[in-house]
């Protein structure tokens, strides 16, 4: 039989086998395709002379199988618009898998998601993005449309070059910078190039960050965390120790900021043993009582790492990160990425350098500070008023807030919280097992996440959640 395929301006598989010929395998081929969701109301497809020589048989054949689909409601035919897939056909049936969200009211359908680790991505900004987008395309050279190499584009390095310093505090130059898809893979490099030994990370933290250093083969061990930050004096004590993990400026999940001196002494075991702080500085531009804690990078770029992404400021759509390494650290970072490691895209890349050094990019963190105070504002005046036996904290900078709560409740009140529809997590649920102290109950809340329009109808049911006072 002739070829199985036809191209007429977008892709179609027509699989032309099984009993009665062609006629009744190209019906039964069209069909498929229409019930299955391939081809969609209104589609168009191809004449019956062109579809015919695609395929390797006669035009009739094509024809007569148009008509009899148009005949059954399948197509529909007009003058001067071709066949297309008709409108009004049988109902594409839903994977079992697709599950639509449910009203409030039911635990495992939650309408609203409180959870950290996203900012409102409604409100990214696509018209300033995409009139960056098209600067940096006029302006990219050729070589832009290759492959890339691991380090990055050389202009977006050299504005985060100079845009950290001034922002962040963090001293760098362009060579020192390495461009990853996000946190998470530059943790994995970094693990990988640090071989082997301890990793400290702190006893509230992501499980699957420790879940990344130890597939690198490391081994992480809990760091202390209090209400002054990590316990960093608790450092000097760790035998064999490459490496301490670090949220210097808003410590996740708890809000805390590090205390100056536990920023020392983090900096003081570096320089004494030789090794590295790697800062996760993944909301360090969203402080709202005052200016933001600058980086942990600036008081001794020769043993701290800087981590910072887009993924909080813009969106993680974007798969855009940076890290800032001491220089001895380069070479073999750069040998680890080399493995086949994948690199973010280049004009991604180009487009935030060009958002960045116009403006847009301080413009826009100006206005998402404002939007986001507002509702960290909401949240805790809807608490003082209506549940003010609830304490919270970590609120001075961040997506996020922590809502402390009597002990043992925690379970019980996030399940309250699914039945209003809200999807939230616990504080016990950030808690290393490994670390000798029990967690504490308290709900982490994410008020960064929903969009506007629904913020009050949040505060509601979160409210209601909520365990009354005595």
């Amino acid at each position: 039989m002739g070829n199985s395929w036809a191209t007429f301006g977008r892709d179609l598989h027509l699989d032309l086998t099984g009993p009665g010929g062609l006629r009744a395998a190209l019906l039964h081929a069209l069909r498929d395709a229409v019930r299955s969701g391939r081809l969609t109301p209104g589609t168009r497809l191809p004449s019956s002379r062109s579809l015919a020589a695609d395929l390797g048989i006669a035009r009739n054949t094509v024809a007569d199988a148009y008509a009899e689909l148009v005949a059954e409601g399948w197509l529909s035919a007009r003058q001067g618009s071709g066949t297309r897939v008709a409108e009004r056909v049988l109902p594409r049936a839903t994977p079992a898998s697709r599950r639509t969200p449910g009203p409030a009211g039911h635990p495992d359908r939650p309408r609203f998601d409180l959870t950290p680790g996203t900012p409102d991505v409604s409100a990214f900004p696509r018209t300033a993005w995409l009139a960056a987008a098209r600067r940096a395309l006029t302006a990219a050279p050729s070589e832009a449309f290759g492959y890339g190499t691991p380090s990055g584009r050389p202009e977006l390095r050299t504005v985060l070059a100079d845009y950290l310093a001034r922002a962040r505090g963090v001293r760098a130059d362009p060579d020192r910078i390495v461009i990853c898809t996000g946190f998470m893979q530059g943790l994995a490099l970094l693990s990988r190039a640090l071989g082997t030994g301890r990793l400290a990370t702190e006893s509230y933290g992501l499980g699957f960050h420790r879940d990344v250093i130890e597939r690198a083969g490391l081994r992480t061990v809990p760091l202390g965390v209090d209400e002054h930050g990590a316990r960093t004096e608790e450092l000097s004590a760790l035998d064999d120790l490459r490496a301490a993990l670090l949220t210097p400026a808003h410590q996740f999940p708890t809000g805390v900021p590090l205390h100056p001196d536990r920023r020392a002494a983090a900096v003081n075991w570096a320089r004494a043993t030789g090794g590295y702080i790697l800062e996760d500085d993944y909301d360090g531009e969203f402080r709202y009582d005052r200016q933001p804690v600058g980086a942990l990078q600036g008081l001794d770029p020769d043993h701290v790492v800087y981590l910072g992404t887009a993924s909080k400021s813009l969106a993680p759509a974007l798969r855009l990160a940076w890290m800032v390494l001491p220089d001895r650290l380069v070479d073999p970072l750069l040998a680890v990425k080399r493995t086949g490691e994948w690199q973010s895209g280049q004009l991604e890349q180009l487009t935030l350098a060009e958002f960045i050094s116009s403006g847009a990019y301080d413009r826009h963190l100006r206005g998402m500070r404002l939007r986001y105070r507002r509702r960290r504002d909401q949240l805790a005046a809807a608490l003082a008023d209506r549940a003010p036996h609830v304490h919270v904290s970590g609120i001075a900078a961040g997506l996020h807030a922590v809502l402390e709560l009597p002990p043992g409740t925690e379970q019980s009140i996030v399940q309250a919280a699914r039945w209003q529809g809200l999807a939230l997590d616990g504080l016990s649920s950030f808690h290393d097992p490994a670390a000798p102290t029990p967690p504490r109950d308290a709900l982490v809340v994410a008020y960064g996440t929903p969009p506007d329009h629904s913020f009050a109808g949040v505060l509601d049911a979160l409210i209601r959640a909520l365990p009354p006072g005595e």
